[in-house]
């Protein structure tokens, strides 16, 4: 079946080249099965090819920067060609933009949020689809408007240009996700970016869920679809090692000084003044993951070897295939329509997704993830329910009582016989729901449910033990 989904796409070989594809874990009845990873809007696995390059180059890692000894002298060198190789990944103007490399996309949306040194007078548009690392860090600065969305959870373009025209000139930026960690929806971002720049604002696409399946260009700075800012973590794209980014204008960051200060940021210091270092040291505090971002930097060149086109058109055609096949299944709704990226969230009627989350990774070893995704607005606009005045509300409520869906996130090396493992479960779950219900229990000290026979196998820890 993969291979009339996209026959450009070699799906055998890139599960060939994901580490821990046939791990087998316990599931009920002491049973071991290979574990199946529909959990990839959160952390994708790592990859083989790119985790051989990592181990040659540990010997060759050192301090980066001034170190007079030939690995430090390497080391730099690595960390510099990271930059310019992550940069033309998104077809970012060296001379224009600069790559800055940080944990993940939460902190280069925080750092962005410092270095725009906005006032209380100045606007930020967001919308309330957003994760909520792309929405607390702006309700610090400034003044945050939420751009409204339609009964299927879409982003209101119309009310993004009403609320440019508002608030215009005040509005400094609009900040929006390239696709929703909870339906998938892809937004055009290169119309926002024209909106943004007509009404004299700039744009941030927090591009997590967005880089890892779509191929995406900054454009040139004349071009009005520009987009200014750009955010997304390694570990969604194949690179779990710790490295996030941020690009932006150079003259962003060239103003003002950087949210974090020390070494590696400094040119000169004297008692009473600091001479800055150049961009992108000037942004980087501290020792930097150099193995972070070479792993990155080395995955992006595996994944513009295969074609990041291949690799959509192959997510698109089994993101068609999951949706065709769940929509079959009694009691199940999907949310969210449209153009999306491989995330598809869901909930059985008459069972609570904490319950079916568990049911999945017991009796099958099924990894999802259930709860709000760090989305807890834009969830509850999809749940129809109205926001709380009060969060007393939810306060000695368990994760498990919280409003919230089971979400399905696809990778490049997922299948459709994987699917069809997902939606054969869910299917029985569907017909016996007491049964399934009866035999499990919620265990308040685990904070989730579990098999009531308690017969599940514990997890084994001994491969990092001596």
């Amino acid at each position: 079946m993969e291979d009339t989904i996209n026959s450009e796409f070699d799906i055998k070989r890139f599960r060939c080249d994901v580490i821990g594809i046939e791990t087998r874990v316990p599931t009920r009845k002491r049973k071991q099965q290979t574990f199946i990873n529909l959990d990839n809007a959160a952390s994708t696995p790592a990859l083989q090819p790119v985790f051989r390059k990592v181990e040659k180059m540990l010997a060759w890692y050192s301090g980066v920067h001034r170190g007079t000894g030939f690995k430090s002298m390497t080391s730099t060198r690595i960390f510099d060609w990271c930059h310019q190789i992550i940069g033309e990944f998104v077809k970012a103007d060296p001379d224009t933009h600069v790559v800055i490399l940080v944990k993940n996309t939460t902190e280069a949306i925080n750092k962005l949020s410092y270095r725009l040194n906005l006032t209380p007078a100045d606007v930020v548009i967001s919308t309330m689809m957003e994760h909520h690392s792309n929405d607390l860090p702006w309700r610090c600065q400034g003044r945050v408007e939420y751009a409204a969305l339609d009964q299927e959870g879409r982003l209101d373009l119309g009310d993004v240009e009403r609320k440019l025209r508002f608030w215009y000139p005040r509005v400094r930026l609009v900040t929006v996700c390239g696709a929703s960690n909870v339906t998938g929806h892809v937004n055009d971002i290169y119309k926002l970016a024209a909106l943004a720049h007509e009404y004299g604002s700039q744009i941030l696409v927090d591009a997590a869920q967005l880089v890892p399946h779509r191929g995406l260009e900054m454009k040139p700075h004349y071009d009005p679809q520009h987009i200014d800012y750009l955010a997304f973590s390694g570990h969604k794209v194949y690179a779990p090692f710790g490295t996030g980014v941020l690009i932006g204008r150079r003259e962003t960051f060239l103003r003002g000084k950087p949210e974090f200060s020390g070494g590696g940021t400094v040119r000169l210091v004297a008692r009473k003044q600091v001479n800055w270092a150049e961009l992108p040291d000037k942004e980087e505090a501290g020792s930097p993951n150099v193995v972070g971002a070479y792993a990155l930097a080395e995955t992006l060149r595996y994944l513009s070897k295969i074609g990041m086109e291949r690799i959509a058109g192959y997510e698109e055609g089994l993101t068609k295939y999951l949706l065709n096949a769940l929509k079959d299944i009694p009691g199940l709704t999907c949310y969210g329509i449209g153009p999306r990226v491989g995330v598809v969230s869901f909930n059985l009627r008459g069972m609570e997704h904490s319950l079916l989350g568990a049911i999945l990774a017991h009796e099958r070893g099924i990894g999802v993830r259930t709860g709000c995704f760090c989305a807890q607005p834009y969830v509850r606009f999809l749940l129809h329910q109205n926001e709380p005045e009060d969060l007393k509300t939810y306060e000695n409520m368990g994760f498990w009582e919280m409003p919230g869906m089971v979400r399905i996130s696809l990778g490049a090396y997922n299948t459709t016989a994987e699917i069809k493992e997902l939606v054969k479960l869910l299917r029985d779950v569907a017909a016996n729901r007491r049964s399934y219900k009866e035999d499990y229990i919620l265990d308040p000290a685990l904070g989730a449910f579990r098999p009531r026979s308690g017969d599940m196998l514990e997890p084994q820890w001994d491969f990092w033990q001596d």
